[in-house]
């Protein structure tokens, strides 16, 4: 993979996307029927947030044993919606930046997802997953022009 090529050639082009109030139910559909771990969250057709797995899995509070706390689980996911959890402060890339300035971004921040935009309209998302995909598949790295 060459790290100086632009996002654009790795990243998941026109990802799925939820409003901010799709319901947490939905959210976890999403999740399992997709098998991801981010969904961007829209407002007007713009980027407004991120509810990652991670999110999701916290307000969740782990692993339910007893019928009452699936019970009240089953409440909660009823009655909060994406913008209740999502993350708002976001690392954001335009499709033509490059892939080194995304690892560097991973780097610094723990981010494990770059929803990419143009026009402030979400287009594509980054993953950390990407990354480890295309270079499994090409079984290199290089910064060569």
């Amino acid at each position: 993979m060459n790290l100086l090529n632009p996002v654009s050639t790795i990243m998941t082009p026109n990802p799925i996307c939820v409003g901010e109030n799709e319901s947490l139910v939905a959210i976890d559909k999403l999740f399992k029927q997709h098998r991801i771990h981010h969904l961007p969250v829209i407002a007007e057709g713009k980027l407004t947030g991120i509810v990652s797995k991670s999110d999701f899995l916290f307000f969740r509070r782990g692993f339910l044993t007893d019928k009452e706390e699936k019970l009240e689980d089953e409440v909660r996911l009823n009655n909060y919606v994406a913008k209740d959890i999502m993350t708002t402060k976001l690392a954001k890339m335009e499709p033509d930046e490059k892939i080194n300035v995304a690892l560097e971004v991973f780097r610094e921040n723990l981010f494990h997802a770059i929803p990419v935009v143009k026009d402030e309209r979400i287009v594509g998302i980054l993953t950390t997953f990407d990354i480890i995909l295309q270079l499994a598949n090409e079984g290199k790295a290089s910064s060569e022009y």
